[in-house]
């Protein structure tokens, strides 16, 4: 078994840890943490999954150890460059945005195996293969596939959205936070390479990307330097991570509706801000372990 540490967000006062567990190089398990502190939350995500999976809450999980700046899978120890410079924050114990390195880390507790039946995701996210740099280009909406409901509750039709053809409003904002903030290209490139592990704005292909990009400016204070700047959520991250917890807790797309409704009076998690969808995959942890 091995467990799985990354700091997934960074600003002052706020820290979110992922914690991933890994059976033979497959995923059976994640919990995200929040806290003051990037160690804090790193033990509140600990915390998440040994609630989740030990029915008494008992067991305890090994505080994960570094072994080395690789990315997930832990059984590849070799990286590449371009993974070792992951725009993720890296855990300090200080509690100071640092250059990000993801942690894989080895336990030897065991975890009960999760649920084998798994349902589709409650929608699907737009994934076009569009370059930034010509936002007139059409994109091909997602396809959905029809996620299966329990018995007694009528199926729904899985939600489709498709990227919008125009970026050109939101890159206009794009340049006039930039000037609000007094950046030039440098200073782009290098809060890009941060967020996003690249430096030009071009190679923004996901429209997620480019909102993720634009709000996480929009926050920022005039004279922010960009080695410091707090760095988006990845939105991609957070829901495939969604689709994970949704189908380990067996729902479809009507319970996953009612349950959005019930705490953001809301019917789809695209209309989520990136705070509110960290915070609907954190209730949906604690769904799983309150099944444990």
């Amino acid at each position: 078994m091995q467990l799985q540490a990354e700091l997934v967000h960074a600003e002052p006062g706020q820290r979110v840890v992922k914690v991933s567990a890994w059976d033979q190089g497959a995923l059976i398990g994640s919990a995200l943490g929040e806290a003051a502190t990037a160690e804090l939350a790193e033990d509140r995500a600990i915390e998440r999954l040994q609630r989740r999976w030990s029915p008494s809450g008992a067991a305890a999980l090994a505080r994960p150890e570094p072994v080395g700046a690789a990315k997930a899978p832990p059984q590849k120890p070799a990286i590449s460059a371009v993974e070792a410079e992951q725009p993720l924050l890296a855990l300090s114990r200080g509690g100071a945005p640092a250059q990000a390195a993801v942690m894989p880390v080895v336990s030897q507790a065991p975890l009960p195996a999760p649920p084998a039946q798994v349902l589709g995701p409650m929608e699907t996210s737009p994934a076009p293969d569009q370059a930034c740099a010509s936002p007139a280009t059409p994109a091909a909406p997602a396809r959905a596939s029809a996620a299966p409901t329990p018995q007694g509750l009528s199926p729904s039709e899985p939600e489709v959205t498709a990227d919008p053809e125009d970026w050109s409003d939101e890159l206009a904002q794009v340049e006039l936070e930039l000037k609000r903030l007094g950046w030039g290209r440098e200073e782009e490139a290098a809060y890009l390479a941060r967020a996003f592990n690249h430096p030009s704005r071009s190679r923004l292909v996901r429209y997620l990307d480019l909102m993720g990009y634009l709000n996480a400016l929009q926050q920022l204070a005039p004279g922010s330097r960009p080695e410091q700047a707090a760095t988006p959520l990845r939105r991609r991250d957070l829901l495939d991570q969604s689709d994970q917890l949704l189908g380990q807790l067996q729902w479809g797309a009507a319970e996953g509706r009612v349950f959005l409704e019930r705490h953001f009076q809301l019917n789809s998690r695209q209309q989520l801000n990136d705070q509110q969808l960290l915070q609907f995959n954190m209730l949906l942890e604690d769904q799983l372990a309150t099944r444990a």
